[in-house]
């Protein structure tokens, strides 16, 4: 009689990759530099605009070696290292590039994660065969890497805090097997191999734990006592400890590839004349229509490409005011970009891209999509204005929840709906017309807490007849500075009728400044 035998289940392996200089790399590849070159001979540093001032990001070897350290005010390196070139960093050009990267590295497992600012995590569990085993799955992942130009380091565990920890701080290219004792093989690593957060890693520098092996001679109810009111995971060292063991599961999100609607064609012959860039691009926006379609979306940005014979790409981008998949409306928009477009000797590719669409519902052609079909709809009308005038040429202002007069409306969208709104912010009537700024004024008063009598604007003098407030309005103090001062309106009426808003900023003796000052902000009907 035969037992079949079921298959073991595969021990978790998790591959973290470190990209060592990842912003640095990115600005070499943007710079077309390659590593090692000219771009490390000189001192660089890539700086960061601070509250305080710029600050240094990231800094090159050269740069370190003449003592410059991430973290130090510009103005401070700069003494240290005169010659020091700087850079603007791009916190956000890092993590689209990490983004695009994370997907790349897929070859190597069926899912990555993001590490930011600088490290993946790629799930290998299974994969390792197809490299000939987890050291030539290593060696295939620094090849890549070095080929794309990063210089990273890499390491195989059964867990992501593991793999992260050797990454960072164990040998190089170091692996884990499912049965090793991970705590005896980590023991040596010291405690900034746990991911914690800056303050914690000084408390225990303090306790004199510096190495894992430490704590694992620390009883777990003192560490916990210790940090029992620490609930994020970078900040309690039991939790990134349990994690790195294997004991609890630490939650990671896989970066999924994000779907773009993109139809393209290449053409038989270059073509140089407006005529036929027309009929492509009526067939393309056809084949987009769709696309996107069968999607069950329409776009809001469209991307036009098209790809010259001599190697040049000329993109032309729409963005619409309402999500829409009508190919007449797009090649209506797409006329007025393409007047200034020089085919040189010929057009060969031509593509278009939908990178921001919204779901956009079936609906019946014959009543509902009239309008679209001769361009009278709203958001048409919009479309064609803003492609004639410009984007901020097409703006509406929205009500914001604030009592300061000049930040109560801001500019949006055409469409963008209106935000949900206090009642309390509306009680009070505003006038009609705004200043572009508040005006200084010249106001004679009875006393400085009492009612205006008479005030000079603009080379006149007004004789106040009627006097209405003061309405207090104080600052905002959560973007304010303290020494802000408070601001009373009126409404007032001159001896000829006409009406006006003003306002006095600061009180007598408010201890904020010298004496107070008088604005005119409105109009009044």
């Amino acid at each position: 009689m035969t037992v079949p035998i079921s298959p073991q289940p595969l021990s978790r392996r998790i591959m973290a990759i470190w990209c060592m200089g990842l912003a640095l790399d990115r600005w070499r590849l943007a710079e077309g530099c390659a590593a090692g070159a000219g771009a490390d001979a000189e001192p660089l540093a890539l700086i960061a605009e601070t509250a305080h001032g710029p600050r240094i990001a990231t800094v090159n070897a050269a740069g370190a070696e003449q003592g410059v350290r991430p973290g130090a005010m510009l103005a401070d390196a700069r003494t240290l290292c005169p010659q020091l070139a700087v850079r603007s960093a791009d916190p956000a050009g890092d993590l689209a590039f990490l983004e695009n990267l994370a997907l790349w590295a897929q070859r190597w497992g069926p899912w990555s994660a993001l590490d930011p600012p600088d490290g993946l995590l790629v799930d290998t569990t299974g994969t390792a065969h197809l490299f000939g085993g987890e050291a030539m799955l290593l060696a295939d992942a620094r090849a890549q890497l070095a080929r794309r130009g990063l210089v990273a380091r890499a390491a195989i565990a059964p867990t992501a805090g593991a793999a992260w920890a050797l990454a960072h701080f164990g040998p190089e290219s170091a692996i884990l097997e499912a049965g090793d004792d991970l705590m005896d093989r980590l023991a040596g690593l010291p405690v900034a191999a746990l991911r914690l957060d800056d303050d914690v890693l000084l408390l225990l520098r303090r306790l004199g734990l510096k190495r894992l092996g430490d704590l694992a001679g620390i009883g777990r109810e003192a560490l916990a006592r210790r940090f029992r009111n620490r609930r994020s995971p970078g900040a309690n060292p039991l939790v990134r400890l349990d994690q790195l063991l294997g004991r609890v599961p630490e939650p990671l999100l896989p970066v999924v590839a994000a779907e773009q609607p993109m139809v393209q064609r290449r053409l038989m012959e270059p073509i140089r004349h407006r005529p036929l860039l027309d009929r492509v691009l009526a067939d393309l926006a056809e084949d987009m229509a769709r696309a996107l379609e069968g999607r069950g979306e329409g776009a809001r940005r469209l991307e036009l490409a098209a790809w010259k014979v001599d190697g040049d790409v000329v993109v032309r981008r729409l963005e619409m005011a309402a999500a829409t998949r009508d190919p007449a409306h797009v090649c209506r928009l797409f006329a007025a970009r393409l007047d200034d477009l020089d085919a040189g000797f010929g057009i060969e590719l031509v593509r278009l891209l939908a990178p921001w669409t919204e779901p956009l519902a079936l609906a019946q052609a014959e009543l509902d999509a009239a309008a679209e079909r001769h361009g009278t709809s709203l958001a048409a009308c919009i479309d064609r204005l803003t492609v004639r005038l410009g984007a901020e040429a097409v703006r509406r202002p929205l009500p914001r929840a604030s009592h300061l007069p000049e930040r109560a409306q801001r500019w949006a969208p055409p469409l963008e709906p209106l935000p949900g709104l206090q009642e309390d912010f509306a009680f009070h009537e505003r006038p009609l017309k705004l200043l572009d700024r508040p005006e200084p004024i010249a106001v004679i008063y009875e006393a400085p807490d009492g009612l205006p009598r008479l005030f000079r604007w603009r080379g006149g003098v007004h004789e106040i007849a009627r006097a209405e407030g003061p309405e207090r309005i104080a600052p905002e103090w959560w973007r304010e500075r303290s020494s802000v001062r408070l601001r009373d309106y009126y409404r007032i009426e001159d001896s000829t009728g006409r009406r006006y808003w003003i306002y006095r900023h600061g009180l007598a003796g408010d201890g904020r400044g010298g004496a107070p000052e008088w604005f005119l902000q409105g109009l009044c009907a």
